[in-house]
C-alpha cells in the first residue's frame, strides 16, 4: 500500500512538470512538444538533469544555471502539489474505476490553474480534451442513475451562464464551460455543492488577501484554483456534507 503511494506521488510530480508546460503553452497556441524546455530569461535550454521535478530546482537554489537568474517557485509547487493529490486519491477514492475519473479531475485542474494564473484564461482546447476523456470515463464508470450526469452538466452550466450575464464579465466564459463539464462528472447536487465552495474559498481567501494587502480592491483574481478546492473537495466529501447539513437542518426544525 505504501510502495503504491509513493509511486503515485512520484507519477503526480513528473506530470505535475509536464501539467506547467501545457498551462503554459497551450494558451499562447504553443506546441506542447518542441521546442524544448528553456530559460525564459536568457533562452538557454534545459539539460535533462535541470528537469528532474523538484530536485532540479533545489539543487540549483531556484536559479538558471547559465544566467542565475531566478526560477519561479510555482513550478516545483505545482509539481509538490501534483504529487500530493496523486497520492492521496487512492486514499480517498479508494481503488476503483472512479479513481481514474479523480486522476483525470486532478491533471485536468493542475493545467488549468496554470493558465488561470499566468494568463486569467480556462482554454477551450484544455476542456474539450478532457470532456472527450471524462466522456469515456462515465461510459465505464457511470453516475447512478446515468443521467445524473447529464443534469448536471445542464446545471452547472446553466447556473454559471445565469450569474455571468448578471455579473457583466465578473465569471468568464472560460468558467461556464468548465462547470458544464463538471457537472457531468459530478451530477447534480454536487456541481451545486462545488460552486458553493468555490465561492467560498474564493470570498474568504480574496478577503484575506485584501486585508493583507497581497491584492489590491477590484483587483481580477484567478477563479480556477477556488474551482479546483471546491469541486475536490465536493468530489471527495460532498456526500457526506451534504447529510451533516440535512442532519443539522432536521436538528434545527
Amino acid at each position: 500500500m505504501k510502495l503504491s503511494i509513493l509511486i503515485f506521488f512520484f507519477y503526480g510530480i513528473t506530470l505535475g512538470s509536464f501539467f506547467n508546460v501545457v498551462g503554459l503553452r497551450v494558451p499562447k497556441k504553443e506546441s506542447i512538444v518542441s521546442p524544448r524546455s528553456a530559460c525564459p530569461t536568457c533562452g538557454q535550454q534545459l539539460r535533462f538533469y535541470e528537469l528532474i521535478p523538484i530536485i532540479s530546482y533545489l539543487f540549483q537554489k531556484g536559479k538558471c544555471r547559465g544566467c542565475q537568474s531566478r526560477i519561479s517557485p510555482i513550478y516545483p509547487i505545482f509539481e509538490l502539489l501534483t504529487g500530493i493529490l496523486f497520492a492521496t486519491a487512492p486514499l480517498v477514492i479508494g481503488w476503483s474505476g472512479e479513481l481514474v475519473v479523480a486522476l483525470s479531475l486532478i491533471s485536468m485542474f493542475m493545467i488549468i490553474i496554470v493558465s488561470d494564473i499566468h494568463y486569467m484564461i480556462i482554454p477551450d482546447k484544455i476542456l474539450i480534451w478532457f470532456a472527450g476523456i471524462f466522456l469515456l470515463e462515465r461510459i465505464f464508470w457511470p453516475l447512478s442513475p446515468w443521467w445524473d450526469s447529464l443534469l448536471g452538466a445542464v446545471t452547472g452550466f446553466t447556473l454559471l451562464l445565469v450569474i455571468a450575464l448578471i455579473s457583466k464579465g465578473g465569471i468568464g466564459m472560460g468558467d461556464v464551460k468548465l462547470y458544464a463539464l463538471l457537472g457531468f462528472v459530478l451530477g447534480f447536487k454536487l456541481v451545486l455543492l462545488s460552486f458553493f465552495l468555490s465561492t467560498l474559498f474564493g470570498a474568504v481567501i480574496g478577503g484575506f488577501a485584501l486585508i493583507f494587502k497581497i491584492v489590491k480592491r477590484k483587483q481580477p483574481i484567478p477563479f480556477g484554483p477556488f474551482i479546483a478546492a471546491g469541486t475536490l473537495t465536493a468530489y471527495y466529501w460532498g456526500s457526506d456534507l451534504i447529510d451533516i447539513y440535512l442532519q443539522f437542518l432536521n436538528q434545527g426544525f
